[in-house]
């Protein structure tokens, strides 16, 4: 594929012109236009496959993240993948003359994303799927506009959004006054305001501190005993060679856990309690250096958690185990995903029900196929087969490669 593609948005034309339903086909249809979604599609119309990919190009990263947010994975780690590494990161930024910049802003690898579909002409539909089922050879898809249309394979890469995980004790609050950082685009508005954050992953810190920055009155509350902030010991990455034996370039787990981590297929050979813990401890709750300095004047609970929450008026009465009580007026969830695929909208319980799974991820073979014939899953759905890579940008690379070796086979 040359850089002198151009991308397209296609819309079938209508099988009956009167005004009947319109309907259409693809070899394969991808569901999600994020990176996995993007990248699968280079790889697979590069060994001539009829792919059509469904959704709004970037839409998790562009709507859905904290504005002003700096990607936690390093430079090296967040290319997403092509055939021929034409257009990485570093293509991007020389194309635009964009001086590099690390840590990466979000609002870079947004527009990153965006030309990269750009450039490698994948056929993308921006409407979204409302449903998918199964007939004879073939998968039906809907989409939110009732066109009916055909593939032989469907490749889920839609991300996490649906699999947000809020804490019951919120269950009685209204969406108003307590939200996820899924939901936490917009840190602006919360200036004067007093916000409770809950969490001491990533996401909740670095929304900590951008609410701070945008003048809100901000509170961490962590079970965690303290903060953990990753990459904490330097000279671990700093002996060269050394340093290359204990950890990959994708920076995804702690010393040694980030080599096993770099090859998926090694992991997926791994018996499940073990892959689970690797799992785990490759992504335990914790911040980026670059934040500390950040989280000055931001208070901070550890060891407590919120053990009841309840609505007084305009503000939220948050009673933590040991007794005390705070009252804010929002609170804000970095409590993570929990990843269940019964939650996409778009697969009806019949289908769903079929696949077989890990508590809700998707138990995926070689290629990433599900137990459903032609249906795939990649992205953080792939992460307890084949490891905690393919939560990140880092693991198109992979995903890809194995995805279609096992397609064009």
């Amino acid at each position: 594929m040359g850089a002198g593609l151009e991308f397209q948005s296609v819309r079938s034309s209508r099988a009956d012109k009167a005004g009947g339903p319109t309907q259409s086909s693809s070899e394969v249809a991808i569901i999600g236009a994020g990176p996995y979604g993007l990248s699968a599609a280079a790889h697979l119309r590069s060994r001539g496959r009829d792919v059509r990919v469904f959704g709004e190009p970037m839409e998790f990263w562009a709507n859905k993240m904290p504005e002003g947010m700096l990607l936690r994975s390093p430079r090296v780690a967040s290319n997403i993948s092509d055939p021929d590494h034409a257009y990485s990161l570093e293509a991007y930024e020389a194309s635009i003359q964009l001086p590099a910049a690390a840590p990466l802003p979000l609002s870079t690898f947004v527009e990153y994303g965006r030309w990269f579909r750009h450039h490698l002409g994948s056929v993308l539909d921006p409407r979204q799927i409302s449903r998918v089922e199964q007939g004879s050879g073939a998968f039906r898809l809907t989409t939110e506009d009732g066109e009916a249309v055909r593939a032989s394979r469907v490749i889920v890469a839609t991300g996490i959004g649906p699999f947000r995980k809020m804490p019951v004790v919120f269950n009685d609050v209204p969406p108003t006054q307590v939200s996820h950082c899924y939901e936490g685009r917009d840190v602006k508005r919360f200036a004067g305001k007093r916000v409770a954050v809950i969490g001491a992953g990533q996401s909740s810190l670095e929304s900590a501190a951008l609410l701070h920055e945008a003048g809100a009155d901000v509170e961490i509350i962590a079970r965690e005993g303290a903060l953990r902030w990753i990459g904490k010991h330097k000279w671990l990455h700093q002996m060269g060679p050394i340093s290359r034996m204990l950890y990959s370039s994708h920076d995804v787990g702690p010393v040694g856990i980030s080599r096993l981590v770099a090859y998926p297929r090694l992991v997926s050979c791994i018996p499940l309690k073990i892959r689970d813990k690797i799992r785990t401890r490759a992504v335990k709750p914790g911040g980026s250096q670059w934040l500390p300095a950040r989280l000055k004047g931001v208070k901070v609970t550890t060891s407590q958690f919120v053990s009841k929450a309840r609505t007084v008026g305009d503000e939220v009465a948050l009673t933590l185990d040991d007794g005390s009580e705070r009252r804010t007026d929002h609170v804000l969830c970095g409590t993570g995903y929990r990843v269940d695929i019964s939650r996409y909208d778009f697969l009806p319980a019949e289908l769903s029900g079929r696949v077989e799974q890990f508590d809700g991820y998707p138990k995926l073979s070689r290629g990433f196929s599900s137990s459903v014939p032609g249906l795939h899953f990649i992205g953080a759905t792939a992460a307890r087969s084949f490891g905690p890579l393919l939560y990140f940008v880092a693991g198109t690379e992979f995903a890809s490669r194995h995805l279609t070796a096992q397609i064009c086979k």
